[in-house]
């Protein structure tokens, strides 16, 4: 076993010097640390198969990765994740999910109950954040997954209530988190804004309208009154648009002068300009709305990274652990999703990946016991220089995300089977977030490197 860590640690620095790694300065290369276990904590990017339960089992999924041996394909498709690579690195068991289960619509077969499993110590849950319990396809968002997104505060707590309080001091302890704090936040600032936008461009709409409509009347000001009222009436009525157009339409016909309104060659055109008022309106308060709001979801960032260094240190060192790596977050704004987006929630994305690796920079760089990875830095290498990573796709998703091929959308029931067309085995993203297996070596590799260079491998 000894000969064997030391192969795949050489393996791993010579193929990370073909990658853009840099090897440490040469010394002696007896392993350092004899791990008795692996324990992890965090979200999707390290999650061993929380919910390969019901449909997902079914449809053989389980992983946020492209699922299952593949390697017949190619020999990059092993279906596995960093933190199963870095087991057998380290030459312990392979990881198996502490808990297993999903609490969604049990019509579409994701109502399983939630199962604990003495002995396995991959705590990392799909969606889950820092320590909020609610996080992406969680039953209280709407989803019909039910994902259980237990935050690392309670996979740490759960660890420590299985082991008696305390790490024996062996093992190694992996955490990476936050990514879903990050998202969260997005998407409950993208509702907002699109509320803020859609109440907006109501008001824009009617007040457009009602002026184009009362103009050509004998006294246009008290036409307005009068449409006005009509159109408000049928608005807190929860009339559509089409209705208030049509209330305010015939308000204006009766007014004095003003019959030729109830022409269509007449009030069309005002309904046009009205429906331009109001997207233009409504652009402008949802964009308002959102530069606005950016800066707290950056602070919000800093907390939870700052939750985060004091879960690590309060929780972890201070309960035995001696050989705990943080990775920081990778390039989000660089994945399929963060290409999506408008430059403004790029530069936005960025300001709250930043926050948060600052705080666990500021937080942990200190600690003796703590070997924090910038997963940022290389990721973003990966995404502007992939070449020399053997990467040859870092924009797109591998799996075919389409509904017909992939009811949930998601790579965690991507597999073999789902696949686009063509040879993806080098691409860095089985879906919009996630990597494939192949960008999932390059992290254990790149893990191993910053173990090695600690000398804690």
């Amino acid at each position: 076993m000894r000969h064997t860590k030391l192969a795949l640690a050489a393996m791993a620095l010579a193929v990370l010097a073909g990658c853009g790694g840099t090897d440490p300065a040469p010394g002696d290369q007896t392993v350092k640390v004899k791990y008795s276990a692996q324990v992890s904590f965090g979200d999707s990017l390290s999650d061993v198969g929380s919910y390969n339960v019901g449909t997902v089992a079914a449809l053989k999924g389980g992983k946020f990765t492209i699922n299952g041996d593949n390697t017949a394909i190619n020999a990059t498709l092993t279906g596995k994740n960093w933190t199963e690579l870095m087991a057998a690195q380290i030459g312990v068991a392979a990881p198996c999910a502490a808990v297993t289960g999903l609490d969604g619509d049990a019509t579409k077969g994701f109502s399983v109950p939630a199962t604990p499993h003495a002995g396995c110590y991959g705590y990392a849950m799909g969606g889950s954040r820092v320590t909020n319990p609610v996080g992406p396809s969680n039953k209280l968002t709407g989803s019909a997954l039910g994902a259980l997104t237990y935050p690392v505060v309670t996979q740490i707590a759960n660890h420590l209530k299985a082991v008696g309080g305390k790490f024996k001091g062996d093992e190694l302890v992996l955490v990476m988190a936050g990514g879903n704090d990050a998202f969260y936040q997005l998407t409950a600032l993208s509702t907002a804004a699109t509320a803020a936008g859609t109440a907006a461009g109501g008001t824009a709409y009617v007040t457009s309208l009602v002026g184009q409509l009362a103009a050509g009347a004998t006294d246009p000001k008290s036409a307005a009154v009068a449409i006005g009222t009509a159109a408000q009436t049928a608005a807190a009525s929860g009339a559509s648009q089409t209705v208030i157009t049509q209330a305010a339409i015939g308000a204006a016909a009766v007014q004095p002068g003003n019959s030729a309104v109830a022409s269509p060659a007449v009030y069309g055109p005002m309904v046009t300009k009205a429906t331009a008022d109001a997207t233009a309106a409504g652009q402008k308060a949802g964009a308002d709305y959102a530069t606005a709001h950016g800066p707290d979801l950056v602070a919000a960032m800093a907390q939870a990274g700052t939750e985060l260094v004091a879960l690590v240190k309060t929780q972890l060192v201070a309960n035995g652990a001696n050989y705990v790596v943080v990775n920081n977050l990778p390039d989000v704004a660089t994945t399929p999703l963060g290409r999506s987006q408008p430059a403004a929630t790029q530069t936005l994305i960025n300001a709250m990946v930043s926050a948060y690796n600052a705080s666990l920079t500021s937080g942990l760089s200190s600690e003796t016991k703590v070997l924090l990875v910038d997963v940022f830095a290389v990721s973003h290498d990966q995404a502007t220089n992939p070449g020399p990573y053997g990467l040859t796709n870092v924009s797109e998703t591998a799996c075919d995300l389409t509904t017909a091929k992939n009811p949930l959308g998601s790579s965690l029931v991507c597999n073999g089977s789902n696949l686009k067309s063509g040879d993806v085995s080098h691409w860095s993203f089985a879906d919009d977030v996630h990597p494939s297996p192949y960008n999932n070596l390059l992290l254990a590799r790149y893990v191993s490197k910053a173990l090695v260079t600690k000398g804690w491998l």
